[in-house]
């Protein structure tokens, strides 16, 4: 895949991914900015200003006149927001790029917020906040990442609480929009079959207009932990959630590749470790998977599971068990190549469409300021050798690194800490 990198005159980088033999094209409008940007006041801002630009321009005035537009081209569209990026996208027939790339254009730089859509979307938004309240499955990773980031932007919700939702204010969006919404911390990326010199004139004639500001920066995590962890959100489930985890490394770190390796031999599909200990030889969980979060100065590495509530403290021995396993004995060579192929496997399938290579060539400016390519990935995954892997397996999974968070109704979390040692 061959990447094409301009930068406007106002500071905006522009990412061509052209790709001749696909009939889709993707445009993907990727801001640097998310919930780790927000101060406690502001929290859940970014996500619901993200909503708020599907609900009108000067040119469209509602999301009526919006959504038929896609619609009628048969696009795949949404826009996301998480820790430290949102993005706005269209997937379209690549006759149809035009549409794409003029409403996601227009959503972008002309979004008129106005407040009676304000108004009714926060419904919307606290009704959302709900939906994933009844799904521990997605919401025990909140309850990890307040433990996980005690005191920090990082542990808190990306959609926020109620509260704030209720008081967000069109003021309160113009700032933010402001303060972060500049060129300089816009990146656009145009993937699949399309004319670069037609969609480049068309990005720097309506981009250039964007005022420059600069990059948004938030304040650098570092991990402060001397003793294990436990949080419990006490609930009543039928299936105990937990997230167990570990602080990691950053993006760019010298072991983040043999990280990726640990973590695929730990919890990487269903010839895992985890998975055949947790779930084939022991019938403890479903589901059960490890990886990695990763941000520009700090990461962990989790392990979930749903498990039945009387299995729990099984599940959690099972899993020190494995930790404690892959510290201790080096892995063999057999399994070292069955995890790489995985990986490589993997970000190959990974990078297949526009869409994927869209928003992984933007997330890769925001978050490093240049593309990794696939080759540079698996190039950096063929290097680790079952030492570095072990190396790295001593220097994370240690005991008093040990986080644990669960949803579901236990109240011992005295017992539950007791249990976590390596």
């Amino acid at each position: 895949m061959e990447y094409k990198l301009h930068t406007l005159g106002n500071g905006l980088r522009v990412v061509l991914a052209p790709m001749k033999g696909t009939k889709t094209a993707t445009v993907m409008v990727m801001c640097g900015t998310g919930s780790r940007y927000e101060d406690e006041r502001e929290n859940g801002l970014a996500h619901f200003l993200e909503h708020m630009f599907f609900k009108g321009t000067k040119k469209r005035k509602s999301a009526k006149a919006i959504s038929e537009e896609l619609d009628g081209v048969g696009a795949s569209y949404n826009a996301f927001t998480s820790k430290e990026r949102t993005g706005y996208y269209a997937k379209v027939s690549s006759q149809y790029l035009d549409v794409a790339l003029d409403v996601i254009t227009d959503i972008y730089l002309n979004s008129t917020l106005p407040s009676k859509e304000i108004t009714k979307e926060r419904g919307a938004i606290i009704q959302e906040i709900d939906m994933y309240e009844d799904m521990p499955m997605r919401t025990v990773s909140n309850v990890f990442d307040a433990l996980m980031f005690p005191d920090d932007a990082l542990g808190r919700t990306i959609l926020g609480p109620k509260e704030n939702i209720r008081s967000f204010s069109h003021k309160d969006f113009a700032h933010y929009l402001k303060r972060h919404y500049s060129a300089a911390n816009t990146i656009v990326c145009i993937a699949g079959n399309f004319s670069e010199t037609k969609v480049l004139s068309k990005i720097k004639r309506e981009f250039g207009k964007l005022a420059a500001g600069g990059i948004s920066k938030p304040s650098s995590y570092v991990a402060v932990q001397d003793a294990p962890r436990v949080a419990i959100k006490e609930k009543k489930t039928d299936q105990t959630q937990l997230m167990l985890g570990v602080p990691a490394y950053p993006y760019l770190h010298k072991d983040e590749y043999a990280l990726e390796v640990l973590t695929a031999i730990l919890g990487g599909g269903m010839s895992s470790r985890l998975f055949l200990e947790v779930r084939e030889k022991r019938g403890l969980a479903y589901s059960v998977h490890a990886w990695t979060d990763k941000y520009p100065d700090t990461g962990y590495l989790a392990v979930q599971a749903g498990v039945e509530h009387a299995k729990l403290e099984k599940t959690i021995q099972t899993i020190l068990s494995e930790f404690r396993k892959v510290k201790r004995t080096l892995i063999s060579s057999a399994e070292l190549e069955k995890a790489k192929a995985h990986i490589t496997g993997s970000l190959t399938l990974g990078l297949e469409t526009s869409d994927h290579i869209a928003e992984d060539a933007a997330t890769s400016m925001v978050n490093l300021g240049h593309i990794r390519s696939l080759e540079e990935l698996i190039k950096g995954v063929s290097k680790v050798t079952a030492k570095d892997c072990q190396r790295v397996a001593r220097d994370i999974l240690q005991t008093h690194k040990l986080n644990l968070a669960i949803i579901g109704p236990h109240t011992n979390a005295a017992h539950l800490h007791s249990l976590l040692a390596i």
